[in-house]
């Protein structure tokens, strides 16, 4: 079993390379039926989506062609759970957006999981 450690900044981190990875190759929906907790919620502008809304979004959407992530920083939450937050900056064309996110992860089951995600535009 896996606990929190010192690692744990580069451990979110990985993981959410990982969710921007798949939405870049057009595999959004599929990561996040996977990563979400099956009560998870994703907070976007205008919206609050469950699992399934996720993955509707995420078939309805264009991929992004590119993405950054800047300024990062964790919150410890007691032995099993931390929240990733940091400023990214997302391109599909021309389009831009400044997003302000935060994930809320949780290590149940051998594996670390969205148990909760925001975005807000910075």
């Amino acid at each position: 079993m896996t606990e929190i450690t010192d690692d744990l900044p580069a451990r979110l981190l990985h993981e959410e390379h990982a969710g921007w990875r798949a939405i870049l190759a057009g595999r959004g929906g599929t990561h996040y039926a996977r990563a979400m907790t099956r009560d998870a919620l994703m907070i976007v502008e205008g919206a609050v989506l469950g699992r399934d809304d996720v993955m509707g979004a995420f078939a309805s959407a264009a991929p992004w062609d590119a993405y950054e992530i800047h300024e990062p920083a964790v919150v410890r939450l007691g032995d099993h759970a931390g929240i990733l937050a940091y400023r990214a900056v997302a391109r599909r064309g021309d389009d831009v957006a400044n997003l302000r996110m935060s994930t809320t992860y949780l290590y149940d089951d051998g594996a670390w999981h969205v148990a909760a995600h925001q975005q807000t535009p910075a």
